[in-house]
């Protein structure tokens, strides 16, 4: 395995790790209007990703650059050509850490509930868009022979791009209100568990359908394995939801995510980028890396940094580790 190889590897661990942690950061948002009855509640749901929703997205950054220093080539077709989407996404994470710490400055009714609705669409649009973008990026887009992307952004909404973001919101809600009976008490995680029964049937058509697609499509043995693992966890933290083994449940939905991700990056190898113009013009872990030299840098940055990242965002959820509840949050302003 060349170290272009090892990078494709690293960088699908990194979109791996964000999709687990940010999914539930995401399916939260989306349950402060689904599953919240009143501001407490929303308060509850919002703490319980307070102390980590920022390190989440670490990997995120972390998947950003890794991409333009290992692979030039595909972070600059691939920012350039999905611009708008990828944009979009920014400013829903930008407005989203926004009204996670101004909702609370002001306490006035109509402040707050600006916010909150910031919170909720901040977090519905990119659970969208993340899976519109790499249903794209596995399908293959307009590229031309100068590995640039000559499509419209209307030739990104095809039908199978659009499955995708259904099948990443679904996911995301679903793995978040597993979240929420995990880190909750009282009736807001029981509520949250039955929300998650309802979910968890919709995530799990809707992913048999897209992987599905994916596999008939383009995929071979490997890419097989991953697909029956991605359903078989879903089936399996549904009947643990039910159980009310809320850790197993919230095990099995991150497994879910993991599989399904890995899948598409099984999918997606060796190209980066696969162009539906001509094949010849595909963008490739070998002609869109960078130097060698370049990667066996990088190689010994990435082996010290990244044990004392993990360990830190280890570290951070060991502490809050405990539930809450509305008994627990501090008198409003």
């Amino acid at each position: 395995m060349q170290l272009h190889d090892v990078w494709f590897v690293l960088i699908a661990v990194l979109w791996t790790g964000y999709f687990f942690l940010e999914g539930f950061d995401f399916g939260i948002g989306v349950l402060t209007k689904l599953l919240a009855r009143d501001r407490q509640e929303k308060r509850v749901l919002i703490n319980t990703i307070g102390p980590v929703w920022d390190g989440n997205e670490v990997w995120l950054i972390s998947a950003a650059g890794a991409t333009f220093a290992a692979f030039p080539e595909w972070y600059a077709t691939l920012f350039s050509g999905f611009y708008l989407p990828l944009l979009l996404i920014l400013i829903c994470l930008i407005l989203r850490g926004v009204a996670f710490e101004y909702r609370v400055k002001r306490t006035g009714e109509r402040w707050q509930r600006n916010w909150e609705n910031t919170i909720f669409w901040a977090s519905l649009l990119p659970a969208v868009l993340w899976g519109v973008v790499f249903g794209n990026l596995v399908h293959g887009v307009k590229i031309d022979a100068h590995k640039e992307y000559v499509g419209s952004v209307l030739d990104l909404l095809n039908p199978y791009a659009i499955l995708g973001g259904l099948v990443t919101l679904a996911l995301f809600t679903f793995h978040g209100a597993v979240f929420a009976s995990l880190k909750t008490v009282g009736d807001i995680r029981e509520r949250a568990r039955r929300m998650a029964a309802v979910l968890g049937p919709i995530a799990a058509v809707l992913v048999v359908g897209f992987l599905g697609w994916t596999q008939a499509d383009q995929g071979d043995g490997s890419s097989l394995i991953a697909l029956i693992v991605a359903v078989v966890a879903l089936v399996a933290a549904l009947g643990a939801n039910r159980l009310g083994r809320e850790g197993w449940a919230f095990t099995f939905s991150g497994i879910t995510i993991v599989a399904a991700v890995v899948m598409l990056f099984l999918t997606l190898f060796p190209n980066v980028m696969p162009s539906t113009l001509n094949e010849s013009w595909n963008l490739t872990v070998s002609n869109a890396s960078s130097s060698p030299y370049t990667l066996k840098i990088m190689t010994w940055g990435a082996a010290f940094a990244t044990p004392l990242v993990m360990l830190y965002q280890g570290w951070t959820y060991w502490v809050f580790r405990k539930r809450i509840g509305t008994q627990h949050l501090a008198k409003a302003h």
